[in-house]
């Protein structure tokens, strides 16, 4: 086997600079989105830890004004509210629920507003419902009547995910607990900016159930970080393994 002339080695390094450039580029997107997941890693564990502190904080507090809440600052707070359920304009949001080990369970989220005696209205997260109880009349008992306080925790209006169906408020048919939506489709005033997520306090009849809110959110960023890292790695070392043999290996088809 004879070495590569001067000549040939250059013309070989010159055919090596889109592959490079190709192989740069990826590399930087790797890194950036294992960087990136490190980030959301911070984040989500800062997240689980606000709300854990928060879902034990005692006394309940009332809910914050409505032109001064501040989702960032007052999002998980524990809270308790006064008031008057309107039954009448309550919304099912199709969800899901923990059921026997290893299944979900399919159903609704029943948002009520809760008519208070000022005149604001505060949507309440009562909780879950499966779908066979969907008909207000098949869980009467939990259609509580007069006043009623709730305990729960201060939630912002839910995001749409990239999977999630957007809502169709003609068809009555909701996908995301999206507070400003709601209100206009029932005719809502003075409503509060977020919502109020039941806890595990009983209904009568059992239904809806409350308490549903997750505290230990899942927080896979780390693994989703090591993979993004371990896909650059190979890539830097597939490309070095190519540019070596391209640089010096005889058999390899000549540049250009």
């Amino acid at each position: 086997m004879t070495g590569l002339s001067p000549t040939e080695r250059s013309a070989r390094s010159r055919s090596l600079w889109a592959p490079g450039l190709a192989a740069l580029v990826c590399l930087a997107i790797l890194l950036g989105l294992g960087t990136w997941q490190l980030a959301r890693k911070g984040e989500k564990e800062a997240l689980i830890a606000r709300i854990v502190e928060r879902s034990h904080a005692e006394p309940p507090a009332a809910p914050p004004p409505f032109d001064t809440w501040d989702a960032k600052a007052d999002e998980f707070s524990r809270v308790r509210a006064r008031g008057t359920f309107l039954h009448d304009k309550e919304t099912l949001v199709h969800g899901l629920a923990p059921g026997e080990p290893g299944r979900a369970l399919q159903g609704f989220y029943v948002l009520t507003p809760l008519k208070r005696d000022d005149g604001t209205t505060i949507l309440i997260n009562r909780g879950f419902v499966p779908t066979e109880l969907k008909d207000p009349k098949d869980r009467a008992a939990g259609q509580v009547p007069g006043e009623a306080t709730v305990t729960g925790m201060l939630r912002a209006s839910e995001v749409r995910g990239l999977f999630v169906p957007e809502s169709d408020p003609k068809r009555d048919a909701w996908f995301t607990r999206d507070v400003a939506g709601i209100g206009a489709a029932r005719g809502l005033t003075n409503l509060a900016p977020y919502l109020i997520e039941a806890d595990a306090t009983a209904n009568p009849g059992g239904w809806p159930r409350g308490g549903q809110l997750r505290v230990d959110l899942p927080n896979n960023h780390l693994q989703y970080a090591f993979t993004w890292f371990g896909i650059a790695a190979c890539l830097v070392g597939v490309f070095s393994v190519f540019a070596w043999r391209r640089l010096h290996d005889p058999a390899e088809p000549k540049a250009g």
